[in-house]
């Protein structure tokens, strides 16, 4: 059994290569081989977001404060909020973050596949960033 204490485990400032805005990781787990999940909590400041990514075996997020958008590629904005439970299936483009106003933080947990969990792409421009958002 591995316990690791809160506060244990330093936060993240992300970098702008795979971000647009301020976003902070608070690492949760990474299995040691041969499992292979990772998870984490991330925070998402007003306007905060990834780029367009995919992950090669999926990712889970589970929203748990705030309020934020997700887009899957050539689909509507939608809008996520707290007990939100989302799946992105593998090779699955998208992007998620917070809204223009509001902060959200998320749980994402995914698996790497040859050490790697994301492929990472082009960033999210704003003319993308602030359109329509699907009624949900």
């Amino acid at each position: 059994m591995d316990i690791k204490r809160s506060g244990s485990q330093p936060s993240k400032k992300q970098p702008g290569d795979y971000f647009t805005g301020a976003v902070r990781l608070d690492p949760l787990n990474e299995a040691q081989a041969p499992a292979r999940v990772v998870a984490a909590s991330v925070t998402f400041e007003p306007g905060a977001r990834t780029n367009w990514h995919t992950h090669p075996l999926g990712q889970t997020l589970v929203v748990t404060a705030g309020c934020g958008l997700a887009q899957v590629w050539g689909e509507p904005i939608r809008t996520i909020r707290p007990g939100d439970v989302i799946w992105f299936p593998p090779g699955e483009k998208h992007w998620h973050g917070a809204t223009a106003t509001t902060a959200m933080t998320h749980i994402a947990i995914q698996e790497a596949l040859d050490g790697k969990t994301a492929e990472w792409l082009e960033p999210v421009a704003d003319d993308q960033y602030s359109g329509d958002v699907a009624k949900d």
